[in-house]
């Protein structure tokens, strides 16, 4: 998470974080309060540095929780369970909607690659990814039907809601595109073939929003943020979002090599070939729900800074639909609306 001076710290917002300062006794009451960059939730962060001792970080919930219950603390606790490195909880006040976490500080994986050398790079990227191996061979060996993540699934309603996200709040939202209700047919038909492909294959535990922005750099190790959205969905949708990374570039190269160490640890691995049609299927879905949420981050809650990505995100489509045939339909469908994948 990084410093953003523009994120207004209202009075009620003050108030909250000085309760439960003076309840737990973390921080002084006047300790130093940094606003923090955040997801693309309704959740704030704010990080408090005292006057003496380590800093922490708030996660502001828009309303209350039960602790308990709280997915963010039932991943957290999962992925402790299967030793994958997640901020620690240090404390929590339900009836504020709060939570005290570890501080991890400002070095995600997406600003390490903007500030070291390129030969640091790939180290990390191949940690990143035998943490996927892992999540999704202990989500194996862990799962339980009582437990929120296995009970959550990718289905081809899911798929089509992100999908047509895309259509309301990227391609008329944003672009400003007028749909007739043919138009409108055949993208959603197109849509459910996508859709229909994914949930084919077999399913494993996925974090669900797996990229260089939720992968923070502490004590030289990554750190996973970020994943109270796990769910069960197919195995290339966390390799997908981290080498398909809306908010990193990475040579192609790079991204077969990584691909191939995946698949050298993944559960029940497909041949190549057919590992690599499961990615390139992935991967359109990805970016068009990635196009979808930077719409409506652009066009209702008028947040301007995910324009930034867009292009690099159309790229990434075009390169799918050049290299694989299988979805010309969608292509040619697609592209009055989105001229730079003809």
């Amino acid at each position: 998470m990084t410093p953003q001076p523009p994120q207004p710290v209202t009075e009620a917002w003050r108030a909250n974080v000085h309760t439960f300062l003076k309840r737990s006794q973390l921080a002084e009451l006047d300790a130093s309060l940094v606003p923090l960059t955040g997801d693309a939730s309704n959740r704030r962060y704010v990080r408090v540095i005292p006057s003496n001792g380590k800093s922490l970080v708030l996660a502001l919930y828009s309303e209350p929780f039960k602790f308990e219950t709280l997915p963010f603390i039932i991943v957290a606790s999962l992925l402790n369970r299967m030793q994958v490195s997640v901020p620690t909880v240090i404390e929590h006040a339900a009836d504020l909607g709060m939570l005290a976490l570890q501080d991890l500080g400002d070095v995600t994986l997406q600003a390490h690659l903007g500030t070291e050398p390129t030969s640091d790079h790939l180290a990390l990227y191949e940690e990143a990814v035998d943490l996927i191996t892992v999540i999704q061979r202990k989500g194996v060996e862990m799962a339980a039907p009582s437990v929120l993540p296995f009970t959550v699934v990718f289905d081809v309603k899911k798929f089509m809601w992100e999908l047509n996200f895309f259509v309301k709040h990227f391609l008329e939202g944003y672009r400003g595109v007028t749909l007739k209700d043919a138009e409108r047919g055949d993208l959603s038909a197109e849509f459910l073939k996508l859709s229909e492909a994914l949930v084919s294959e077999p399913r494993v535990l996925c974090h669900r929003d797996y990229h260089s922005r939720n992968l923070m750099l502490h004590n030289k190790r990554l750190f996973v943020i970020d994943f109270q959205d796990a769910r069960m969905g197919p195995a290339a949708y966390d390799l997908v979002s981290l080498l398909r990374d809306s908010y990193a570039d990475l040579a192609e190269e790079t991204i077969e090599a990584l691909i191939d160490r995946f698949l050298t640890s993944a559960v029940e691995p497909p041949p190549t070939s057919k590992f690599r049609r499961q990615f390139d299927t992935m991967a359109l879905q990805r970016n068009l729900k990635a196009l979808g949420t930077f719409g409506y981050q652009t066009s209702i809650r008028r947040n301007p800074v995910y324009i930034q990505y867009i292009p690099r995100t159309v790229h990434y489509l075009r390169q799918t639909f050049v290299r694989d045939q299988r979805f010309d339909d969608l292509r040619r469908t697609l592209a009055p609306f989105l001229p730079e994948i003809g």
